[in-house]
């Protein structure tokens, strides 16, 4: 059994930094970088660690990318969890972590948009047989108008960004959808747009779609996963990381924290 130490270790530098950016509540707690499609998942198995342990977490979530390029340049981060397992082996090639870290999850991309949309025809609703069917009746329209906004997380440093782009090249539909496509920061962020009334709907994670606060006004269909590059997550301890983030990195990889992530619709094995 993994035994939770004082951490008196990890509370040197890192707990001024976490003075200095965090409320006093949260001064100790382990900042852990999480790509944005964990957004619900994370915070849920954060949530139950604590009541199992008493210990508290301190989550981030954004694109992976850019954590990447963050703890390569030295941010406090304890815990790293990537949606793309290239980021944590390139961070490991430079020596920025304990090890290679594991794979956690196998993610997942859908078409997600609102519920009961009517802005397209009803033979332009999303299907199993035809997932994309929205985007190819947004291009066929050519209005461009603000309805008709198709969302994605940018590409550029979001690894759900890039299965929608290869998405869409599998359909013949990216160099289509240039004039209507609207760009977010984080897969996060691109799912807000597609909910929102300036947009047809977007590309976005799985385990998005399946969280309360979306699925309650939203429809959205999965995207076949031979669409795109398997989006294999793999999570790793940075070098700064104390006893509490390696205990929850343990945690992750064990029934719980699994549990939960199938929860979200990741695969765990």
């Amino acid at each position: 059994m993994l035994e939770l130490l004082s951490g008196n270790k990890m509370r040197g530098l890192l707990l001024a930094c976490l003075l200095m950016i965090g409320s006093p509540a949260m001064a100790g707690a382990p900042i852990v970088a999480a790509a944005s499609d964990l957004q619900f998942a994370l915070t849920t198995a954060a949530e139950q660690f604590k009541q199992e342990t008493g210990h508290s977490l301190r989550l981030n979530f954004g694109s992976s990318g850019n954590f990447r390029r963050q703890i390569a340049q030295g941010a406090p981060f304890e815990l790293y969890l990537s949606a793309d397992e290239r980021y944590v082996q390139a961070l490991y090639e430079e020596g920025h972590t304990r090890d290679e870290g594991v794979i956690y999850a196998i993610g997942r991309l859908v078409w997600l948009e609102r519920a009961g949309r009517d802005a397209l025809p009803s033979d332009g609703a999303p299907s199993d047989a035809s997932p994309l069917a929205a985007v190819k009746e947004v291009v066929a329209s050519g209005t461009g108008d603000a309805a008709t906004r198709i969302a994605l997380a940018n590409p550029e440093h979001a690894p759900y960004g890039v299965a929608a782009k290869q998405a869409l090249e599998h359909a013949g539909l990216w160099e289509q959808t240039e004039s209507f496509r609207v760009l977010g920061e984080n897969v996060s962020q691109a799912a807000q747009f597609a909910l929102s009334d300036d947009a047809r709907g977007g590309l976005v994670a799985y385990s998005l779609a399946l969280a309360p606060a979306l699925s309650e006004r939203s429809e959205y269909v999965l995207i076949p996963q031979e669409w795109h590059s398997p989006l294999r997550q793999r999570m790793v301890l940075t070098n700064q990381a104390g006893e509490v983030a390696n205990a929850f990195y343990q945690w992750l990889q064990e029934d719980e924290g699994q549990a939960i992530l199938r929860t979200y619709g990741f695969s765990v094995e």
